[in-house]
């Protein structure tokens, strides 16, 4: 394995350690796809495959973003913060397409839409603080919105980290683009955040 190689493999596997060790396990399980559920693996240099590590980001992230969207949703009608509202339309805008892409991505590759299983990923709200969230308005709501939401950024953060350096053009570039845009909308959130 040559010096670049064991580099890659060492930023991978620090990526995947931002999960869960569930994460993790899964990870493992999926090292080794059958040929024929359209998975390749990491080392596939075409655009049309996907490895396991993008298969797992694309099933993790969907129901991430997901989330995001419908907390951006609850803002239509519980905030009156002109700020607030263009950033959940934003977030809503860039998100509903991002989910379409990965569903598409599962698609191609004969993969299931989700894990199959419960597991917990970074920065996503309780049905506790998403009961919250959906009881509060105003100012109130405004501050669980982006407090919620910073830290919603932040877990989708180090997931896409996952798939920056993914042999898939694709899979890279949408990672990358997870990474940029959601590090400035932290940064407009924490400046609004301190003005409420």
């Amino acid at each position: 394995m040559s010096t670049v190689q064991n580099e890659h493999m060492i930023l991978r596997r620090s990526a995947i350690a931002l999960t869960t060790m569930s994460a993790i396990l899964v990870l493992s399980s999926c090292a080794s796809p059958s040929a024929s559920d359209g998975v390749t693996s990491g080392t596939s240099s075409t655009n049309a495959g996907f490895s396991a590590s993008d298969v797992m980001f694309a099933q993790m992230m969907i129901p991430h973003h997901q989330q995001a969207v419908d907390m951006s949703a609850m803002a239509e009608t519980r905030s009156t913060n002109p700020e607030v509202l263009a950033l959940a339309k934003q977030i809503s805008a860039a998100q509903k397409p991002e989910i379409e892409q990965m569903q598409g991505w599962l698609t191609r590759a004969g993969a299931s839409m989700d894990m199959g299983h419960e597991m917990h990923m970074d920065g996503m709200l309780s049905d506790d603080q998403m009961s919250k969230l959906a009881a509060a308005s105003g100012t109130a709501f405004d501050r669980q919105f982006l407090e919620g939401m910073i830290s919603h950024h932040e877990g989708a953060i180090a997931m896409a980290r996952m798939i920056i350096d993914s042999s898939n053009a694709e899979a890279a570039k949408l990672g990358s683009a997870i990474v940029n845009s959601q590090t400035a909308e932290i940064a407009d959130m924490k400046k609004l955040l301190a003005r409420l």
